[in-house]
């Protein structure tokens, strides 16, 4: 999601001029690499490194490839240029494979984190003046989320029909006039800078070294409105079921890789495990609401 890169790893540093270099090259997994299995992610994700010595034991060769754009893993995926991603939520791959017309798959739920509601400027939310100016994500899946955060925190108020793509048309009230800035999500952190306030994932804020307890406010992750944006592990829908993928997902689950998790989310992420055709069907249901 940053062009600078993590701590030494094993790894394929993409940006956008790599990711279409690999496009256009067509390069996949040879002949001699059956058990080597190439994941897509956003930022610095130690417990894949976690997962990829323990996938060792099991034949397994787990590469991580990270993406300094979110509109890149999936491409990269649907290309074949990679086997797996663990980058987004069930909104954000709907979105995607209804954008894309791409045929991608969740295959295990790994973790959900709060959207906090940022400031530089402000310690508490009371403390956020008329007219703030507040900025957020530009994608419809994290916009949609940002807004209803907005909401929750009684900020506005939205349309009771308003769905998980609510824009800021769909805005009732606006009680303290906030004035709304919709900027690339990469890019919040550092309006930051100007703005009162900004919405910044909780991987993101991570990489730009803003700490979970400093947020004015949070959403729920455990709360039932959090299911559509679980993380996940995606596939491409033909190979869901391969039995590679599915030792990941139990090394995933794992206590070793999870007990990683905990420790770099500063206890902010929450591992959840659905049933694979539960996501899918999630999925689908999100992307009928995106047809309307």
């Amino acid at each position: 999601m940053i062009s600078a890169l993590p701590r030494r790893r094993t790894l394929l540093a993409a940006s956008t001029a790599t990711v279409l270099a690999l496009l256009v090259s067509g390069c996949g997994i040879g002949e001699g690499d059956a058990h080597r299995i190439r994941v897509g992610v956003s930022g610095d994700s130690p417990e894949w490194d976690v997962l990829a010595k323990e996938a060792k034991k099991e034949g397994l060769t787990v590469e991580t490839v990270v993406f300094d754009d979110y509109s890149l893993p999936n491409k990269a995926l649907s290309a074949g240029d990679i086997e797996l991603n663990a980058f987004q939520h069930l909104v954000f791959l709907a979105q995607s494979n209804t954008e894309n017309k791409t045929d991608i798959a969740p295959i295990a739920a790994t973790t959900v984190v709060p959207l906090g509601l940022y400031s530089g400027k402000h310690e508490q939310l009371a403390d956020l003046p008329d007219r703030a100016e507040i900025t957020l994500p530009n994608d419809p899946a994290n916009q949609g989320r940002g807004l209803r955060v907005l909401e929750a925190a009684k900020l506005i108020e939205l349309r009771k029909d308003a769905g998980l793509f609510a824009t800021p048309d769909d805005i009732t009230a606006n009680p303290k006039h906030v004035k709304l800035t919709a900027v690339n999500a990469q890019q919040t952190p550092r309006t930051l800078k100007d703005a009162d306030a900004a919405i910044i994932n909780d991987g993101v804020a991570e990489l730009a070294g803003i700490k979970a307890d400093t947020a004015l406010f949070k959403d729920d992750p455990a709360g039932p409105q959090s299911v559509p944006y679980l993380n996940v592990i995606a596939a491409r829908a033909d190979q869901k079921d391969d039995a590679d993928y599915q030792k990941i997902i139990k090394l995933y689950a794992s206590q070793v890789v999870q007990d990683e998790v905990r420790r770099t989310s500063n206890g902010t992420a929450h591992h959840i495990e659905l049933p694979a055709a539960d996501l899918q069907a999630e999925v689908a249901r999100i992307q009928k609401q995106l047809k309307r």
